[in-house]
């Protein structure tokens, strides 16, 4: 199946990976509604909304071999921000998605630190290992539905998401250019790909990244398999 879609609701869309996704749907002739982490009331206001693509994200470093340096409310926030508030959208939307005639889908991006974290940010990592898993299990619990869920796994890219551990001028110099994954990842979803892994991180390589994954699916579909016979 292709990208099917024809009016985006994007979340997250005012900068990095979201703003850049934007302008490529836009540029794809697909309609795009760009908010921040608002919901407006679908129904009423945006009736030919068919997917909803969640992409806000923070991230920080921090280091619990000095307690002290820690700050945990700031910690929690990242928690909130990156899995959490992706959670509470979800719920919110699906049972508007769920009534559509015809095909809709949820977009997520997450991040290949989902599954090999970055032991400087904690919190990032798990978020995002978190909200890696909800999305395997919610695209498991809708596969009988018209829901479609997608999964994009960026590495490295060079957004604004660095600017406050390393400063704009060496953050936005880091990793792979935004307009290249945006390039690559919609190729990857309008062949109607689930799972979108666009490069690599930490020295591995897209295809031992990519095996680690489907092994992983792999797994999961025994266990799922093994749940629905309870």
């Amino acid at each position: 199946m292709s990208f099917p879609y024809k009016h985006v609701l994007l979340i997250g869309a005012t900068s990095g990976i979201g703003a850049a996704m934007a302008d490529h749907l836009i540029s794809q002739g697909i309609n795009v509604t760009a908010v921040g982490r608002r919901k407006d009331r679908l129904d009423s206001f945006h009736p030919s909304i068919d997917a909803v693509f969640l992409n806000a994200g923070i991230q920080h470093r921090c280091d619990f071999s000095h307690p002290s340096t820690v700050n945990l409310p700031r910690f929690n926030r990242e928690i909130t921000t990156n899995f959490t508030s992706f959670v509470a959208l979800t719920h919110a939307f699906l049972p508007y998605l769920l009534g559509k005639e015809g095909n809709s889908g949820l977009i997520y991006t997450g991040t290949q630190i989902s599954l090999v974290p970055a032991y400087t940010m904690p919190a990032y990592s798990a978020s995002k290992a978190a909200l890696d898993a909800f999305i395997m299990c919610l695209r498991e619990q809708l596969r009988d539905t018209n829901v479609r869920v997608m999964h994009l796994s960026p590495p490295l890219v060079q957004t604004e998401l660095h600017d406050a551990e390393v400063g704009a001028e060496v953050g936005r110099k880091m990793g792979m250019p935004v307009e290249r994954f945006t390039d690559e990842a919609w190729k990857e979803l309008e062949s109607g790909k689930e799972n979108v892994i666009i490069g690599s991180v930490g020295g591995s390589s897209k295809e031992q990244f990519s095996e680690i994954v489907e092994r992983r699916e792999e797994a999961f579909g025994r266990l799922a398999k093994l749940l629905r016979s309870h």
